[in-house]
């Protein structure tokens, strides 16, 4: 949900939804970066579920180091956020410096835009790559107005674009060609942020990214607010699965790409969502965070009987699906129409919410999930991503 990570595809890119929101390739960068730094001096503030980054309050000031930027050791990135005019400041060395208060941000993934909305920070933002993938109302209006720049089809190609707006500060992901231009950034005077929540695999985990975020525009108390919320929501829904005895139903999840099915690992975010929504998910045998590549014959003898098909890439009818490849229709899940797509809920230019929102919002796809799985355990919720299949 990859950060660049916003696509319309038919189905013969399915394989790019995967990549983007459940299946994480591994990337390997060779990055510079501040050796680790302890701070006894400061106060640490408490995370619940994120494992990537921590915060240290100082006098006037806060450092953040994210500590998992990306698949892989690496020494912690190092950022310096001055919440006071001529404050003083560690002597130390920082990836990044930024002076609050914050007019001028550029972000380059779609899962970063939710944060700014619920921050009340839409205002600030100044350059988006390729911003038709972004779904969000109000910035959908910033965009309109031509507060936006379209920083086109990713920053390396709009490098002096980045450089003129003159941001306050860039947030980029570590899945693109942005961390390639990280010291260019840096050496014009820049400040690059790498935001690194895909690394997280507990969906809270990633949710709580928007303290990152809340940090840098100086907006750290609203963000911790805004989480406490979601985590509330998403625990009392995770407790009502919890509460009760019942036999869990089988999923399966993916689709066919060039005769490979790609399924999300058992270790994956997508399988812990499955799991605390109380479906069996087939594939927990197929350890890591990652995509797991099978055959079809494999997921046919394991999941022809599964009760549901979660996960069903931007087919828009089982018509369509069959029609694509008639093997699909093999499947108990296909034949009894239990088929679900994350895709269909489009802003008005064609970006896909659920690879905007979700990361930020995994308590309405767990609601969603326990919908679709245990409806009269939430019989007023109405579903907020996911769509069933029907036949037409």
């Amino acid at each position: 949900m990859g950060d660049n990570p916003q696509v319309t595809m038919r189905p013969a890119k399915i394989k790019a939804v995967f990549i983007l929101f459940f299946l994480f390739p591994l990337l390997l960068f060779s990055c510079k970066a501040p050796q680790e730094q302890n701070y006894p001096y400061l106060e640490k503030l408490p995370l619940d579920f994120a494992e990537g980054f921590e915060v240290y309050q100082g006098e006037g000031f806060k450092i953040i180091e994210v500590t998992k930027a990306f698949p892989g050791s690496h020494p912690p990135f190092r950022y310096l956020v001055k919440e006071v005019i001529n404050g003083k400041t560690p002597e130390i060395e920082f990836d990044g410096v930024v002076q609050i208060p914050v007019s001028r941000v550029i972000m380059t993934s779609t899962t970063h835009v939710p944060h700014i909305e619920y921050l009340d920070a839409v205002s600030t933002l100044i350059g988006f790559p390729n911003p038709d993938l972004i779904s969000s109302e109000p910035v959908r209006n910033l965009i309109s107005e031509g507060k936006v720049k379209d920083l086109g089809s990713g920053a390396q190609a709009n490098f002096e674009m980045i450089i003129d707006l003159e941001p306050d500060w860039i947030m980029i992901s570590t899945l693109g060609d942005d961390l390639r231009n990280l010291d260019l950034l840096q050496q014009s005077g820049v400040s690059a942020f790498i935001n690194g929540e895909y690394m997280e695999q507990h969906p809270l985990g990633r949710a709580e990214w928007i303290k990152f975020t809340g940090a840098l525009l100086g907006k750290w108390d609203e963000s911790v607010e805004v989480f406490a919320k979601i985590k509330s929501e998403y625990e009392q829904a995770a407790n009502l699965i919890e509460s009760q005895h019942f036999d869990k139903p089988s999923v399966m999840s993916g689709v066919m790409y060039k005769d490979i099915w790609y399924v999300p690992g058992a270790d994956s975010w997508g399988a812990h969502l499955l799991k605390a929504a109380g479906g069996h998910y087939i594939f927990m045998d197929q350890k890591g965070t990652g995509s797991t590549q099978l055959s079809y014959e494999f997921v046919l003898e394991n999941s022809k009987e599964a009760d549901f098909w979660i996960g069903a890439a931007d087919f828009n009818n089982l018509e369509e699906m069959k029609n694509a490849d008639s093997r699909y229709t093999h499947f108990k899940a296909f034949q009894r129409k239990q088929v679900y797509t994350y895709t269909q809920k489009k802003g008005v230019t064609g970006g896909v919410e659920y690879f905007e929102l979700g990361y930020l919002r995994p308590d309405l796809i767990l609601k969603d999930l326990i919908k679709i799985m245990y409806p009269e355990l939430l019989p007023d919720y109405k579903s907020y991503f996911y769509t069933k299949l029907d036949e037409k």
